[in-house]
C-alpha cells in the first residue's frame, strides 16, 4: 500500500518564545509557560546565535553543533541534519544545519574505565599536557558507528600496536584531540552546505573547561573559539531567555545580546 504524504498531519509550528498559560502546580503556581524550545535549538538561543552564519558546539558525551542559517532552508548534501531551530513571537522562523558527533566526552571516559590511565575524566587534561604533540597517535572513536558527516554504522576494528616510544601522554593527548578533528570535519560540511565561512565558533558543555582541548580547537579552525561565562546551562539559558521575551522581561534580542557574557 502507498502511504501518501499528508501536510495536514504534520505538527503546527509553534513560536518558541510565547506565554503559553500559566503553571499549576504549587510550587511554580501562576508562573508563565512561555519557552519551548528542544535541547539543541534552546543551546543555540543561549548562546545568542541569532544570525546566520553564527554557530555552538556543545562538547558533553558526544558533540552537537548548529549553524544558524537565518530563515533560509539549507537542504543539507554534506551529511548534515536540516532543522528548525526557532521563531521568537511574531518573528519569522530560522532554520540551522546540525551535525551530530556520537563519542567525544565517551572517549575521555573510555580512557578512564577502560585503559586506567586516569582517576576521574577531567584529569586526561594535565596527562596529555607531559608531552607537546600526540606522537603519532589519533583516535578514530567509531564505537557505535560514526554519525555526521559520515553515517557510517558500522566501521571495522583496528588495532595498531603502539611502540615504546609512546606514552601514556600521547595517548591522552590524541583522545583529546578526537573530539577537535571530528568537530572540524562538521564545521567545514556546514560550510560547504551553507555557503557562510564561520568567523568566530561559540562553545559549552563540559568539555570547554579543558583549555589544551579548546586551543587546539582553535589552532585546527584557525579561528576564535570561546567561552560563555555559563558553560552548563546553556540549554536552560536559551529556555529561559525564550521566556523572557514573551513576558517582557527582555526587551528585544539586542538585550540577550548584551546578558551573554564569553
Amino acid at each position: 500500500m502507498r502511504l501518501e504524504f499528508q501536510k495536514r498531519c504534520c505538527p503546527k509550528f509553534a513560536p518558541a518564545s510565547e506565554n503559553y498559560g500559566l503553571a499549576k502546580e504549587p510550587s511554580v503556581k501562576d508562573v508563565a509557560i512561555a519557552g519551548i524550545l528542544g535541547d539543541q535549538q534552546a543551546a543555540l538561543v543561549g548562546q545568542t546565535c541569532f544570525e546566520a552564519g553564527e554557530a555552538k558546539n556543545t562538547y558533553g558525551t558526544g558533540c552537537f553543533l548548529l549553524m544558524n542559517t537565518g530563515t533560509r532552508k539549507v537542504d543539507s548534501k554534506s551529511g548534515l541534519l536540516t532543522t528548525m531551530a526557532y521563531k521568537l513571537g511574531d518573528g519569522p522562523a530560522h532554520y540551522a544545519l546540525e551535525g551530530s558527533i556520537a563519542i567525544t566526552g565517551a572517549l575521555v571516559q573510555w580512557v578512564r574505565d577502560n585503559l586506567g590511565l586516569i582517576e576521574k575524566s577531567s584529569d586526561i587534561e594535565k596527562l596529555a599536557r607531559t608531552v607537546d604533540d600526540n606522537g603519532g597517535v589519533y583516535f578514530v572513536p567509531a564505537f557505535s558507528g560514526l554519525y555526521a558527516p559520515y553515517w557510517k554504522d558500522k566501521r571495522p576494528r583496528r588495532n595498531h600496536r603502539l611502540d615504546s616510544l609512546r606514552q601514556q601522554g600521547h595517548i591522552a593527548r590524541a583522545a583529546l584531540e578526537a573530539t577537535a578533528f571530528q568537530t572540524r570535519d562538521v564545521l567545514e560540511a556546514m560550510e560547504k552546505d551553507s555557503g557562510i565561512n564561520l568567523d568566530v565558533l561559540r562553545t559549552d558543555g563540559g568539555m570547554v573547561n579543558d583549555d589544551l582541548l579548546m586551543q587546539f580547537q582553535a589552532d585546527i579552525l584557525d579561528r576564535p573559539v570561546v567561552r560563555p561565562v555559563t558553560k552548563d546551562a546553556t540549554t536552560a539559558l536559551g529556555a529561559a531567555y525564550a521566556a523572557g521575551l514573551a513576558v517582557g522581561y527582555f526587551k528585544n534580542l539586542k538585550d540577550l545580546r548584551a546578558n551573554w557574557g564569553g
